[in-house]
């Protein structure tokens, strides 16, 4: 499972995001990125920012 927390990105934001592709994380954090921080235009070095930021999330101990 992969994770995005915005707040590595934009400081005091607290939306994350979660999912099994990074595909999928860096889709949905450049859209939270237009709808809420509105950024008409994502550069590629805004994704590239994005993907550094997406971590391996561990999974719960049972």
């Amino acid at each position: 499972m992969k994770r995005f927390e915005c707040g590595t990105l934009v400081p005091g934001c607290d939306w994350h995001t979660r999912a099994e592709e990074e595909a999928e994380v860096t889709r949905r954090a450049v859209e939270h990125m237009r709808a809420t921080h509105g950024e008409e235009v994502i550069r590629p070095s805004m994704v590239g920012h994005i993907k550094e930021r997406i971590r391996d999330e561990q999974p719960n101990p049972a």
